[in-house]
């Protein structure tokens, strides 16, 4: 089936939902991905306590089919569970952004939508959606995936007038990114996840900022995903002069404790940092991204040139991060200092680090991250080393090359 026909099928439904009087969020109240009984087919059938706007379609690099809804609560969804089906390896279902949610199903092999259609029922207007994928060569599958609309929807709209130059003397204003989220939920523990604690932790933080006179804002205020690139072109667009990434990754091998400040590299300091680089990075497939022809060799070289001046502000910054860390909490980890080719960190313009706050994976780091006062301590220390490399910044700027 053509993805031009996805796109009419969507809005057959939302106009259908539109008249209906749609309260809230649709409820996911059961679903399975099964193989067909002959063909190599798989089907997709998802159960929802109402109709709701939903587009459809697959990518290619990995193989993936992606449904979008507006809107679905999961909870209570296990991906496990609903896949029974040999030719979907993996199901992951979320938020993706304010108001839209997503399922995504990795596929064995290329496939593409033969069939695809939600049933409201009259009576109650409970819902159900129905999806057939059907084998094919990878070039048929390349001919007919694509997101029927602009793939990078989360990016701030293109503006053709640059936003006002901010005053001189304008407090510091920086950008808070906290890791994951929606779709994404990053690492889990003991039913505790990365996404929600990092929420937690950035506005904590922000308010701390605030109250030393920074401006602080977030990436994202709420359980919805954002593109690594949608979070970098976040803090372009508020002019922001600092760009703080907060993540509390898991290890599933040995034992790490204690906060980490990462800076970007093209070469990783060791093969931890690179393996977390990597990791974080395919989230955004592994969330449903199309991430083809994003890679503008030119611009990527023209942006490298740029951080050769920003470069030494970055790494200044993590030093006093984690001189503030240590002083306010007591301990970081062994080798706090990093650098791994993050490419939420590859703002040419903006000095910006990552900041790991804990481990998920070490029982004491898990109990600290859960603790307020803890996490007041973490966000203190974190003020102290901006407001140190404030001071510095400003006293380095002449120096600079205008």
């Amino acid at each position: 089936m053509s993805r031009i026909f996805l796109c009419i099928a969507a809005l057959f439904i939302a106009a259908s939902a539109a008249a209906q009087d749609l309260g809230g969020r649709a409820l996911f109240t059961g679903g399975r991905v099964t193989d067909a009984r002959w063909g190599g087919a798989a089907d997709l059938s998802l159960s929802l306590s109402q109709g709701v706007p939903w587009r459809a379609f697959t990518l290619t690099d990995p193989a993936r089919l992606v449904v979008d809804f507006r809107e679905v609560d999961w909870t209570g969804a296990d991906a496990e569970e609903m896949d029974r089906s040999e030719a979907v390896t993996a199901l992951r279902m979320g938020g993706f952004r304010s108001g839209w949610s997503r399922l995504v199903a990795a596929l064995e092999a290329p496939m593409v939508i033969g069939e695809a259609g939600m049933t409201v029922a009259e009576g109650s207007g409970s819902a159900e959606l129905r999806l057939r994928l059907l084998p094919a060569s990878a070039e048929e599958m390349q001919a007919a995936s694509g997101a029927p609309q602009d793939p990078r929807w989360d990016l701030p709209a293109p503006s053709v007038v640059a936003p006002a130059p901010r005053a001189a003397d304008a407090p510091l204003r920086i950008m808070l990114d906290p890791g994951h989220g929606g779709i994404d939920p990053g690492a889990e523990r003991d039913g505790i996840n990365e996404a929600d604690l990092m929420l937690t932790f950035a506005r904590e933080l922000r308010d701390v900022l605030r109250r030393a006179g920074f401006e602080a804002v977030l990436t994202r205020d709420a359980d919805h995903f954002v593109s690594l690139e949608g979070r970098v072109a976040l803090a372009h667009d508020a002019r922001a002069d600092l760009f703080v990434s907060l993540h509390a990754d898991a290890i599933e091998e040995g034992i790490a404790h204690g906060a980490t400040v990462y800076t970007l590299a093209e070469d990783a300091s060791d093969a931890a940092s690179a393996a977390l680089a990597e990791r974080h990075d395919r989230d955004d497939i592994l969330a449903g991204l199309d991430l083809s022809g994003s890679d503008d060799r030119v611009a990527n070289v023209l942006l490298d040139l740029a951080r050769l001046d920003n470069t030494p502000r970055s790494l200044s910054l993590a030093r006093h991060l984690v001189d503030g860390i240590e002083n306010a909490v007591g301990r970081v980890h062994k080798r706090p200092l990093r650098r791994a080719g993050f490419s939420v960190l590859k703002a040419a313009d903006i000095p910006s680090v990552l900041i790991e706050v804990g481990f998920l994976s070490t029982a004491q780091d898990l109990r600290n991250l859960q603790d307020s006062a803890w996490r007041a301590g973490m966000a203190a220390g974190i003020r102290d080393g901006i407001e140190a490399w404030a001071i510095e910044d400003a006293a380095l700027a002449r120096l600079r090359r205008q």
